[in-house]
């Protein structure tokens, strides 16, 4: 696959149509399947990730959950061991600071293929090859940094970073982390563990950050705003951001009527808002004359 940071290839209306159905019907399953979500996203990106190549993937999944040893002896921390030494071991998943500015690095089919990502999307790849090999396995948000634990999270549990090829962690480790990442301590308790909605709207906000600091990729902001939409639970805000997105991008009557909505919504609760985006509406709708 060529750089994917010369953006999106177009797509058929009808193929784009039909993903995002199924990306919306997948959200809303009782146990959303994450790898398939991340696919999905993928194929925003990449036409070339078709039926066939999400299979692949898949497939790729179920072959490194193959190499792990079977319900080891040790409790989380062997299962973390072996994680750490087949996936950041053998098969060389990990990250590096580049990965910040590769819009594959949010891209699951394509983290799997160069064994290189942003923290979330290793995290992926370490959640999904461990749960296929049915270890306690989940995935933790910490401000700034993702990583997988195993075990119990309220109870006996071991934290890895996949991004440094696994490392085990300690929570003073985690902390650490935190502070790097963000210039902040962590205080309170660690974050819960993740659900795979919250990962996928994770994934979409990196990919708009990525986009939004690109302005020449703002077709890739739209769709990441878009899938995000389709998610059962997402800020509000999204509308918003959307409706502005389409009036930098020159879509004036489009973004107008969709600042007006946004308007209609916040009305209520935020009228000073509701007055200022109406303001937005009809400066964009003045720029057609």
């Amino acid at each position: 696959m060529s750089d994917m940071s010369d953006g999106p290839r177009p797509q058929p209306d009808g193929a784009r149509e039909e993903r995002r159905r199924r990306f919306a019907e997948a959200a809303r399953e009782e146990r959303p399947d994450l790898a398939l979500l991340c696919l999905l996203i993928g194929a925003e990106a990449d036409p070339a990730l078709d039926e066939a190549a999400m299979d692949a993937a898949q497939i790729e999944l179920d072959r490194l959950a193959g190499e792990l040893p079977y319900a080891p002896t040790g409790g989380p921390g062997a299962w973390a061991r072996n994680l750490a030494e087949l996936l950041g071991g053998r098969c060389g998943f990990g990250g590096a600071a580049a990965e910040y500015r590769r819009l594959e690095s949010s891209l699951l089919h394509e983290v799997l293929r160069r064994r290189r990502g942003l923290p979330i999307l290793l995290s992926v790849v370490w959640m999904e090859v461990a749960r296929r090999a049915g270890a306690p396995v989940y995935g933790m948000g910490l401000p700034g940094h993702f990583v997988v634990g195993f075990g119990d999270p309220y109870g006996g549990h071991v934290l890895a970073d996949p991004f440094d090829g696994g490392h085990l962690l300690t929570e003073e480790d985690a902390a650490v982390l935190v502070a790097g990442a963000t210039g902040e301590a962590l205080t309170g308790p660690m974050p819960a563990p993740a659900t795979p909605l919250d990962i996928v709207l994770r994934i979409l906000n990196n990919i708009r950050a990525w986009a939004q600091a690109r302005p020449e990729h703002s077709a890739v902001q739209l769709w990441a705003l878009e899938l995000s939409l389709l998610l059962p639970s997402h800020p509000a805000r999204l509308r918003l951001e959307r409706a502005q997105l389409l009036v930098q991008r020159g879509e004036f009557l489009a973004g107008a009527a969709e600042l007006e909505e946004y308007a209609l919504v916040v009305e209520a609760v935020e009228p000073a808002t509701a007055l200022a985006v109406r303001r937005q509406a009809a400066t964009a709708r003045a720029m057609l004359n």
